[in-house]
């Protein structure tokens, strides 16, 4: 038996007074249908991913507080990285759907997604309301 599981056997103890292999059984059961309902679709993970990092995150901060589309040029001050580390943390909100890019002759445009914009606003709102 896990040390997981012997917790679990455990807390069933104590709250149910008694506790058989059957009652750990159907907890696990219950615990896993809740993870897979929680997860849901994998089409979420880039999301958080790519905001788990200081660069892609101080970026998608900017560009969601812009009001107009900002060149990399303008970008590339704000955060302490190379030229190309910039241009690879854009292209990685790109595709995670949290910008948008346009190239303008010879310079590329960023600017936010109503997903980034709302991410950002929920969680401000979440963190206000404590």
């Amino acid at each position: 038996m896990t040390e997981a599981t012997t917790r679990i056997r455990r807390l069933l103890t104590d709250e149910l007074g008694e506790c058989c292999e059957s009652d750990v059984k159907q907890r696990l059961d219950e615990l896993e249908s809740l993870a897979d309902a929680a997860l849901g679709s994998d089409e979420v993970r880039p999301v958080f991913a790519v905001l788990g990092n200081e660069t892609r995150y101080r970026l998608a901060r900017v560009l969601a507080a812009a009001e107009d589309d900002l060149c990399v040029c303008e970008l590339e001050p704000l955060v302490e990285v190379s030229e190309s580390a910039v241009s690879h943390a854009l292209s990685d909100l790109v595709d995670a759907g949290l910008a948008t890019r346009r190239k303008d002759g010879n310079w590329r445009y960023y600017a936010s997604t109503s997903l980034a914009e709302e991410l950002f606003a929920t969680a401000d709102r979440e963190v206000a309301a404590e």
